[in-house]
């Protein structure tokens, strides 16, 4: 098969799809990969590392579309790729359709067969291509969280460990999933109070059995979240419903109950976000202030720490993207069961029911 590896070119994104050793197993399995020049310069991958490992090196990212059968790419298409996309085209990436009606309505004018590593679901019923980037974002919403509590950029002055004599800071997690449980690893191991709720009593009872004492679980619920948004510094969104768009567990009104330089760090901002005043934002322009609350929404967190992300995500989705390369999107999904669950959009039509419900559709 042709694989193709373009430059993303969403704000600030400087995360590759595939690293040189990805791309040695591709070429060393007979498939050829052509990769767009420059592509992997933002996670510290250069042009010559692609033709050492069997890549060839193209200079547009309209030749890279236009002469491959299936492009791997990180982020979703943006608006000017979206007539690059060949009728027949696989294409193997973070899509996250029920938080955009034009990308979906792009991809069925397209009849694209689109793959959405979010959705790709294994025998347990975790999402091996959405774990490692929500273990960098769920770690890395601790560390922006931490900055944005600072003074000069409207926080609330607080030092999330505190100093002897003085209380530490309080982070409070919605949803004990992995972006939930890496933040509240974080933040604990910076000294901070935190709580974390979630519905789900078996993640709780993990959650208390593996953290320190200063971790304390709480079943998720209005009056619960009223009552601690009063009181925490730091909010983290780690909410996540598998394919379809995130609940709404903080309502506009809520806003006036938190004191003035509140942080939200809404992970979920992917899925349209837990908090209702999210909207995604850029690593350029990272927040903005509603009553008095500072919002962190970037829509790609993993894409700041970009070499790390690079590696954990090509660890992850290059035994997939072989199977496709190797047997054809029809083969493979069939034989690989989840695989199959990351069909969402297969030559104009929709075939993953929660983007349907997104829509109304």
């Amino acid at each position: 098969m042709i694989v193709g590896i373009p430059k993303e070119i969403k704000n600030n994104e400087s995360r590759v799809s595939m690293t040189p050793a990805g791309v040695y197993e591709m070429v060393k399995n007979n498939h050829t990969v052509y990769v767009q020049s420059m592509a992997g310069e933002g996670s510290g991958f250069f042009d010559n590392d692609y033709v050492s490992a069997g890549a060839t090196i193209l200079n547009t990212i309209e030749e890279v579309y236009a002469t491959s059968e299936m492009i791997v790419k990180v982020k979703e298409p943006i608006a000017s790729e979206y007539d690059l996309v060949k009728e027949g085209q696989i294409l193997f990436t973070y899509f996250h359709f029920a938080s955009s009606e034009p990308l979906t309505k792009a991809m069925i004018k397209a009849k694209a067969i689109c793959i959405a590593y979010e959705t790709v679901e294994d025998a347990e019923g975790t999402l091996p291509l959405l774990t490692p980037m929500s273990e960098v974002a769920g770690r890395l919403a601790i560390q922006q969280g931490a900055k944005y509590l600072e003074k000069p950029v409207k926080g609330r002055g607080v030092l999330l460990g505190g100093v002897p004599g003085v209380a530490p800071g309080k982070v409070l997690v919605l949803g004990a999933g992995v972006v939930g449980i890496q933040a509240a690893k974080m933040a604990a191991g910076l000294g901070a109070h935190v709580t974390i709720m979630d519905i789900n009593m078996k993640r709780l009872r993990y959650v208390n059995d593996v953290m320190p004492p200063h971790v304390v679980t709480e079943f998720s619920n209005e009056f619960n979240i009223r009552k601690h948004i009063k009181t925490h510094d730091l909010i983290i969104g780690g909410v996540l419903l598998k394919g379809a768009k995130a609940p709404n567990l903080i309502t506009r009104d809520m806003l006036k109950e938190m004191r003035p330089g509140t942080v939200i760090v809404d992970v979920a901002v992917d899925q349209g976000g837990c908090v209702e005043t999210t909207r995604p934002t850029t690593h350029e322009d990272p927040i903005y202030i509603i009553d008095d609350v500072v919002h962190y929404t970037v829509a790609n967190m993993p894409g700041a720490v970009p070499y790390t992300s690079t590696v954990a995500l090509t660890n992850v989705t290059l035994p997939y993207a072989l199977q496709l390369a190797n047997q054809g999107w029809k083969k493979a999904t069939e034989n690989n069961a989840s695989l199959h669950t990351g069909l969402n959009i297969i030559s104009g039509k929709v075939v993953y029911e929660e983007i349907n419900e997104a829509f109304g559709w």
